[in-house]
This record gives structure tokens, sequence and C-alpha cells, in this order.
């Protein structure tokens, strides 16, 4: 049964936005008698507000199926809103604000496919370019950025992105080399509600990232923060080499990074939600 249902004495513009999001939201055309009861509305209703959408093409009438499916007004709607990159715009000014109170890196990225790509970077002041600028696209998993919007998603999906070992092969050697171990390295970070990664995209830089969640609590970004290693205990001793430092130093050097950003972090992503429309 659909979730949303309408009440008789909603506006009419609720009731037309409900026949539409309910028609968009269905896997295939469906017919008005579901529509009526699936929506709660009188039949005659159903049948009036599916005909002013029909005349403005939100609607198209498949007669052999007697059913209805979203039309042509309704495509360009959707590229209109990809058209207008509504979360750069949304995002720009939380990312910002992060920026300004940590005087750090921050970035905004989304998934495309196994990839993430940045489609934000706000550089603090004097700090050094990153590998990660706006436009870049590094493999997913390799990310804390991408890792953030993974640990969101349901573990059937991120198999079905990595369904084999050549999937962790791609570009690089560093970070999980099989689908447990990713799935392992999710479970943990979304326990601890923010995804990490140490020297795995710009050597002598750590990150942190906390997902961006739509109305449906879909994960469709990620902000992430870049911080220098030297800013730690341990973290700029040059003389000594990388391969000597043990876990647990490693561990202790993300838990500081974590501890002293990832309460900003969260309040950013938070923020963009919410301008996104999702409840808290």
């Amino acid at each position: 049964m659909y979730s949303q249902s309408v009440r008789p004495k909603a506006p009419a513009a609720a009731q037309v936005l409900a026949v539409l999001r309910y028609v968009a939201g269905q896997a295939g055309p469906v017919s008005a008698s579901i529509i009526a009861r699936d929506v709660g509305l009188p039949r005659s209703t159903t049948y009036q507000l599916i005909a002013s959408l029909i005349d403005d093409g939100f609607l198209v009438h498949l007669p052999e199926e007697r059913k209805y499916a979203l039309g042509v007004t309704a495509h360009e709607l959707g590229t209109g809103y990809s058209r207008q990159a509504p979360i750069q715009r949304i995002a720009r000014f939380p990312l910002s604000r992060l920026v300004a109170r940590t005087r750090r890196t921050a970035h905004l990225a989304v998934m495309h496919g196994r990839d993430v790509v940045y489609v934000i970077e706000e550089r603090a002041p004097r700090q050094s370019p990153l590998v990660t600028d706006t436009g870049v696209r590094l493999p997913a998993h390799l990310t804390a950025s991408g890792r953030a919007m993974m640990a969101q998603m349901d573990p059937a999906q991120v198999a079905a992105l990595f369904p084999g070992p050549e999937a962790f092969a791609e570009r690089h050697s560093k970070g999980p080399q099989s689908l447990p171990a990713l799935q392992d390295l999710l479970a943990r970070a979304r326990s601890l509600g923010y995804a990490w990664e140490q020297d795995e995209v710009t050597e002598g830089f750590s990150s942190v990232a906390v997902a961006v969640l739509d109305r449906q609590r879909y994960p469709v970004a990620s902000v992430t923060l870049t911080v220098s290693n030297r800013a730690f205990p341990g973290g700029g001793t040059r003389h000594r080499a990388k391969d000597a430092e043990t876990a647990e130093e490693r561990a202790v050097r993300i838990e500081d990074v974590a501890r002293e950003w990832i309460p900003e972090v969260t309040r950013c992503a938070r923020e963009i939600s919410r301008r996104l429309g999702t409840q808290a």
C-alpha cells in the first residue's frame, strides 16, 4: 500500500503532486484504479487529475494497456533539475562555512558507478592543492568520500557494484582488495557514523567523510575534510620509514583526526541533507 495517503480535504495541488509522485515511484505503467486506491482519492477526482497531467505532458495514456506512465514533461523536469546542478548550489555555502570553521580543505563528492566524482572543492587558505580537485574521478573504495556513501547503502547494492576481484584491481593496489574486506570496512564506518582513509589518495594526508542523505535517506553525496598528517603526533616524522609505522599508531592518528573534525563534518553534512528536505 502506498504510504502517502492524501486526505479528502487536501488542496488540489497536493493531490496532483501525490499522483505524480506515485506514478514516478512505480516500476512500470499503472492503472487509474490502482492510483486511486493507493493514493487514497475518489476515482472521479483521480481521472480529473490524470487528465490535467496528460494535458501538460506529465503523464501519457497507454490505451492498449489501459495504464498511465510518466510523460515527456516529467523527463524535462528531471533534466532541468540536473542542468541547474542543485546539490552543488545547495552545498556550496555549508561547505564554505565548514572550511572557515576548520581552516582545512573540504570536498563534496557524488557516486558514479564504482567511482566518486568530486563536484566541489573548497580549498582552505594557504593549503596545498590536492589530487581531489573538482571534476576528478577516483575509485570509491579507496576514498573516504566513497566509503561514507557506500556505508549507507544496502550491502547487496555494494556487492552489485563490485561483482568480482577485477573491480578492486582497477588503477590502484591500495585499500580493500576483496568484497568481504570492503564490507567489513563499511560496517565499521556505518557503526561509527563516518568513513576515513589514510595515505590512500594523497601521501601524507588523512580524510574523514560523512554521507549526505536525501528525503528517502539514500546517500546522494558526501562531505569530506582532508587534513595533513603533520598536524598529529607522529604524523610528520620524516626520518622514520612509513613501513615501520605500526597499525596501532595509524589507528591512533585517524582517531585523532576524527575526534577533532568529525563533529564539524557531520554538522555540514546534516545541514546539506536538511536543505535537500531530509528530516533529522
